[in-house]
């Protein structure tokens, strides 16, 4: 899975008024794939987007606009009752202002409506501030994918977190607290 490189910093002001989350489409991979590119060393490209966007079935994917602008997005690939987020990300301007948290929490909830039971994801051992991000999603580490992250130069192992019973009243009411925050 990839996720976006840890951007440390103060979290800025919440946008949640302005904030909309709507189901990705077609015509939103071109703003998608500028994020992507930007926050991730070996970004995905438009063919595996327009192809994972055809696998309704199992898979679901989001995007945040203020307006007009497409500031994040984020994915969900479901197996059997497991929900896998195979991708979250913020334009690099806009991280830190809880958009990530609104997507997570939208990825979450659809997993929930198709049966899942558990989350997992995977992240960088070096991205601090998405595993906190993570953990309040009830997210904890459960083993480390080595290598998993083959950049240009490097490679970084991954983390493996899981967040189980999420089918549970108790975490439908942590995601409700979480996106109104």
């Amino acid at each position: 899975m990839a996720l976006a490189p840890d951007r440390s910093g103060p979290e800025r002001p919440a946008l949640a008024g302005d904030l909309h989350i709507e189901p990705m489409r077609k015509r939103h991979v071109r703003q998608v794939l500028a994020i992507e590119q930007d926050v991730y060393p070996k970004p995905w490209t438009a063919a595996l987007f327009q192809s994972e966007l055809a696998l309704r079935e199992s898979r679901a994917y989001f995007v945040a606009r203020l307006g007009r602008e497409l500031v994040g997005y984020g994915g969900l690939m479901m197996t059997l009752t497991d929900g896998h987020i195979t991708t979250l990300a913020v334009h690099r301007e806009r991280q830190r202002s809880r958009i990530g948290t609104r997507l997570l929490a939208a990825l979450a909830r659809d997993a929930r409506a198709r049966g899942a039971t558990a989350l997992t994801l995977e992240v960088r051992l070096s991205n601090r501030a998405a595993q906190e991000l993570y953990r309040r999603f009830g997210f904890a580490p459960v083993g480390v994918r080595k290598d998993y992250y083959q950049d240009r130069h490097d490679a970084e192992d991954a983390l493996i977190m899981w967040a189980h019973d999420v089918d549970h009243p108790e975490y439908a009411q942590l995601l409700d607290r979480l996106a109104a925050r």
